[in-house]
């Protein structure tokens, strides 16, 4: 929202006072004196009157290697949840950019920006999402075709967005797809009279899983990294 609004909001100051304040240089955002009312105030941005904050959010962003045998979840009663394995004083307010199946292992984002995480989870906007998967039987010759094509999932009433089969051995395979239906992957190899037997995201976009993460750990992003999402 803007400046102007976010201070009446936040205040007890008329629109008109709040005016005067701005005038008056008794504004500072992240640090700098703003007198530009349209200025635009995320939840993450930093707003003082007077030195008094009033508002101060850090935004988080993390890369987790997930293990397996952890749900995706923020919490559960009976199962570890990814959640339990990040050591962030703000972890109760993480949640995630995208999901895992229990078994499943690899890169998953959690964060506490609801706006970045809607555009790395939404089917429209198309983000690359990059898996090595291991299967119970030969994959047939014409499984790479048939992904290009589509597969048409009819409790959903839609055909998937064309997919990229890469065959790396009789058993395995790196699958590019371009959204996140619930259990595509495996839904996509059952269409095609084959199962997953693991699943392993290796990246989502632009963003790799850290080599150097072990399963269980997780980091930061790096300014660039978050930027690949349009984040802060």
């Amino acid at each position: 929202m803007r400046l102007d609004r976010f201070l009446t909001r936040h205040t007890a100051h008329t629109r008109n006072e709040v005016k005067h304040l701005l005038s008056s240089k008794r504004v500072t955002v992240f640090g700098e004196i703003e007198q530009d009312s349209h200025r635009e105030i995320s939840e993450f941005t930093e707003v003082a009157l007077d030195g008094d904050i009033l508002q101060q959010r850090v935004a988080i962003y993390l890369m987790l290697h997930k293990p397996s045998g952890h749900l995706s979840a923020t919490h559960d009663a009976q199962h570890p949840t990814v959640i339990d394995l990040i050591d962030h004083p703000l972890r109760s307010e993480l949640h995630l950019a995208g999901r895992l199946d229990r078994a499943s292992t690899g890169l998953l984002l959690l964060t506490n920006d609801g706006k970045w995480s809607r555009k790395v989870t939404q089917p429209d906007e198309e983000i690359t999402k990059t898996y090595r998967v291991t299967l119970r039987d030969p994959i047939s010759e014409d499984t790479a075709t048939i992904f290009e094509q589509g597969i048409y999932f009819a409790y959903e009433d839609l055909t998937t967005r064309p997919a990229q089969l890469e065959i790396l051995g009789s058993h395995e395979a790196l699958l590019r797809i371009h959204e996140g239906r619930y259990h595509q992957v495996k839904r996509m190899f059952h269409a095609v009279g084959n199962k997953v037997l693991s699943l392993h995201r290796e990246s989502i976009g632009l963003l790799v899983l850290d080599p150097d993460l072990a399963p269980g750990q997780s980091r930061c992003l790096t300014a660039q990294e978050i930027a690949f999402f349009g984040g802060r």
